[in-house]
């Protein structure tokens, strides 16, 4: 069964072995899909009652029983105690490493829930942190109370990245659960910089998904792994598959791009680096293909509600912009405010209207201090104001990352409170 290289360790979890040897387990016949292997290895783990909680198993990274065994076998590889920096997804399975990167003290990073805010979140332990708050570190209680984001900017190398799967060969070829974010997560850590193209991935699985894959059912994008580990076994996969160079941004669609914000950051980057940012949509190849240079009024009608390509703005304290937009703000009467902070000096007010529409994130109207580096964005409700804040995290200007959240105490006709000092715009 495959070529891979891998040694046994001590079984002391017996419910952990699939009944018998992994070829009487989970049976693959000729010709399957990546979906087939899926159901196969959930149907049999259920049948078998071989995961812990969460249940079913089905449509998630299996929480299988021996998975802290496997875990804390992850102290064996060199690759391990070389290491400062280790990406841990967030699945549970993966709690057990998790743990025994704290307890190494090595820098812990977990990707955000499903890419909803950002890419990464590193677990901060309090000072002096018993056993058992390392414990609740671990865990998905631990990345919301113990963590803080880390922005694109961050200076950070990731050493090795440990991920979930639901099938895994012998030869390094992985199959997740059909979602595609530690693929896409690995990608986002190529294009910014985070990890190295020798950067070693592991996977932590039960022995019965250790299965036969066929390669021609992987894709360019797949995710390919170095080491597997499971409850009984440590494999070196001496896999030679290129992993993923980057974001293929011919694959990614608006709907994932409106899903994922962090995914605007780093596009607007690239685009601005030279690179091809075309996105599947705009691709010639893809039915009823959007122009590059529609996208941005077809896009209006994304979760940010872009609401007028229009930008009015103020210099110092004189307003200046269309009389319509003017008009407008006064029917609305309380808008919603987002400060933007951090500008460096010198940047001029069509460097940061142009980034927002790069992000589909035109205000309804604009106000400017360049001088003060900072700005103020009126837009016409909650909803649409946290939407932008959420798809600007991370945005930079001349190299320098800004500071986007919701305006502090929220005031009629333009007056917004940041940081305790009231600003009056109109």
């Amino acid at each position: 069964m495959g070529t891979g290289r891998g040694r046994y360790r001590a079984d002391t979890h017996g419910a952990s072995r699939c009944s018998g040897d992994m070829e009487a387990g989970v049976r693959l016949s000729a010709g399957v899909s990546k979906w087939d292997i899926r159901k196969k290895i959930w149907d049999y783990m259920e049948a078998n009652n071989l995961a812990d909680f969460p249940r079913p198993v089905h449509h998630r990274i299996p929480n299988f029983k021996g998975s802290h065994q496997a875990c804390h076998a992850v102290r064996e590889l060199d690759v391990f105690n070389r290491t400062s920096e280790v990406k841990v997804d967030p699945d549970k399975p993966l709690e057990g490493v998790r743990l025994v990167t704290l307890q190494a003290r090595k820098t812990l990073l977990v990707p955000t829930p499903r890419l909803r805010t950002g890419l990464f979140n590193k677990i901060v332990p309090p000072p002096g942190a018993t056993k058992e708050i390392l414990r609740i570190c671990a865990t998905s209680q631990g990345v919301k109370d113990y963590s803080v984001p880390i922005g694109l900017d961050a200076k950070v190398q990731v050493d090795l990245v440990v991920v979930g799967s639901v099938a895994v060969s012998e030869k390094g070829w992985r199959i997740g659960k059909g979602e595609g974010f530690a693929d896409m997560e690995y990608a986002m850590m190529v294009s910014m910089g985070a990890i190295r193209e020798d950067t070693p991935v592991v996977t932590i699985v039960h022995d019965c998904q250790v299965v036969d894959i066929a390669e021609e059912l992987l894709d360019d994008h797949d995710l390919t792994v170095d080491y597997i580990l499971t409850p009984t076994r440590t494999i070196k996969t001496g896999c030679k598959r290129p992993k993923p160079q980057g974001i293929m941004w011919h694959k990614i669609s608006y709907e994932m791009l409106e899903r994922i914000p962090i995914l605007k950051n780093l596009r607007y980057r690239e685009k601005q680096a030279g690179k091809d940012v075309i996105l599947k949509d705009e691709h010639p190849d893809f039915p009823n293909a959007r122009k590059p240079a529609d996208s941005d009024e077809n896009a209006k009608t994304g979760n940010t509600k872009l609401q007028t390509e229009s930008t009015s703005a103020q210099i110092g304290h004189r307003h200046v912009g269309n009389d319509s937009l003017s008009t407008k703000s006064e029917t609305h009467g309380a808008l919603t405010t987002v400060y933007v902070g951090n500008i460096p000096p010198g940047t001029r007010v069509s460097e940061l209207k142009s980034a927002l529409r790069e992000f589909h994130a035109s205000p309804l109207r604009l106000s400017w201090q360049g001088t003060r580096g900072r700005a103020f964005l009126d837009y016409t409700d909650k909803m649409t104001a946290e939407s932008v804040v959420s798809s600007l995290k991370g945005l930079s200007l001349r190299g320098q990352t800004l500071r986007v959240e919701m305006a502090k105490n929220q005031r009629n006709k333009g007056q917004v409170e940041i940081n305790g000092q009231r600003n009056k715009y109109e």
